[in-house]
């Protein structure tokens, strides 16, 4: 038989509920106050004797609330964090089991596709799922059931607010971990949000695909488009995350279309650069240069990854070189209306000269000796003292090396010798 104690904390409690049971938004809205205020970072025995064992009462009123009002944001942002004293409760495993029963994550996920919610109810929203994502990989298979992963994809590209970025791309990133049934659906979930217009949101999936790639192994071919788009991003921060994720697909099967792209984002199509160099410095009224296009970006940082990949091995460089990569070098040396394209391709020209006595034997004979000692004087510098005619020579140098040649010179200079290892950093 109870207390007199006990009866008289039940008697509360059952008072508590009908006050619930009858009230109004507002009535509600103050109690949600008290429970937050009263109740946050509280444990699941604590949350017991606060309710009289009784918990889960309430944890079931606030979840058919929820379902009832989330597409009117009635008290949303304070239904979302009451709910979250529950799921976080330690050893209140039972709280989440019972808020999962009544569908609680597609009502989460709902929350995210609704377009007049606001943002900051987006993000309780998605720290719940983070909630219910640490629980363990059936909750995240759960989540990943219940079309999870395109709901996050869909709000780390649109979303407004960098915080719910990064909210829905650390909750991706764990979805993307401890998880082999779903993780190659995330790791297609993030490649999905490389073309979309927000640059965080490219840093962030750029990031996150960065950190799994080892745990996916092979990438799809259709990664290959939108990493290279963003490679010739506007945005430094974009191009960077792009540049770190390029060493860890070397091994993988993309690796010759993947090389073969980037010596062809040298060469934009016609060589327009120096037609429309021309053109600019005859017109009296250009005051200023241009403003660089895509290709022109695209150009600078893929001569920029070019020579970051050589220098990961030999064989890439040899690769590189069958590709016609220096004839492509030269031609972005040549364009004098893009300074970086410039000087990332004399930066990786140099390697690919000092590294391959034939590379330098072919391109001496391709430029004429003007140009090489210039480039030989100064390798990191000499477009600068190019003029027009000299550029334009050297964009339409033909270059024309061997196949294998580059291969076969390298197997013979290392016979004997103590096989040399490249390191590179990213400033």
């Amino acid at each position: 038989m109870a207390s007199v104690k006990e009866q008289e904390a039940i008697r509360k409690l059952m008072v508590f509920l009908q006050e619930w049971d009858s009230g109004h938004k507002v009535a509600r809205s103050r109690v949600l106050d008290s429970f937050i205020k009263s109740n946050n970072g509280k444990t699941e025995p604590e949350l017991e004797l606060e309710f009289s064992q009784g918990a889960s009462l309430f944890l079931a009123r606030l979840t058919a609330w929820l379902r009832m009002t989330y597409m009117h944001s009635t008290c949303l942002d304070k239904l979302l964090k009451s709910i979250g004293i529950f799921l976080s409760a330690a050893g209140g495993r039972r709280y989440l089991i019972e808020f999962l029963e009544i569908g609680g994550v597609m009502t989460l996920l709902e929350i995210l596709g609704l377009n007049h919610l606001k943002e900051e109810d987006k993000r309780e929203s998605v720290k719940l799922l983070q909630l219910v994502a640490n629980a363990g990989r059936k909750y995240k298979e759960l989540i990943c059931e219940s079309y999870g992963v395109r709901c996050l994809a869909e709000l780390l590209a649109t979303s407004t607010s960098a915080e719910a970025q990064e909210d829905a791309q650390v909750l991706l990133d764990t979805l993307g971990r401890g998880n082999p049934k779903y993780q190659h659906q995330v790791y297609k979930g993030l490649i999905a949000v490389l073309p979309c217009a927000s640059p965080r949101a490219q840093q962030l999936a750029l990031q996150t695909l960065g950190a799994i790639q080892e745990l996916v192994g092979e990438a799809p071919p259709a990664l290959l488009e939108p990493l290279l788009a963003v490679l010739g991003s506007a945005h430094l921060e974009v191009q960077h995350e792009a540049l770190q994720l390029l060493p860890a697909l070397l091994p993988l099967r993309v690796r010759p279309a993947l090389l073969a792209a980037l010596v062809a984002a040298l060469t934009p199509p016609g060589h327009p650069a120096l037609a429309s160099r021309s053109e600019s410095t005859a017109d009296p009224n250009a005051l200023c240069p241009r403003e660089p296009t895509l290709a022109y970006i695209q150009q600078a940082a893929a001569a920029k990854a070019i020579g970051i990949l050589a220098k990961e091995s030999v064989e890439v460089a040899e690769e590189l070189i069958q590709l016609n990569v220096v004839h492509g070098l030269m031609v972005a040396v040549g364009n004098m209306e893009h300074m970086p394209s410039q000087r990332h391709s004399s930066i990786s020209l140099k390697y690919f000269v000092h590294t391959f006595p034939i590379v330098e034997e072919h391109m001496k004979k391709a430029v004429g000796d003007t140009l090489f000692q210039l480039f030989m004087d100064s390798p990191e510098t000499w477009y600068t003292k190019m003029d027009q005619a000299q550029a334009e020579e050297l964009a339409s140098s033909i270059l024309d090396i061997p196949k294998d040649m580059g291969r076969k010179q390298s197997t013979e200079e290392v016979q004997g010798s103590t096989p040399i290892s490249f390191s590179w950093r990213l400033h």
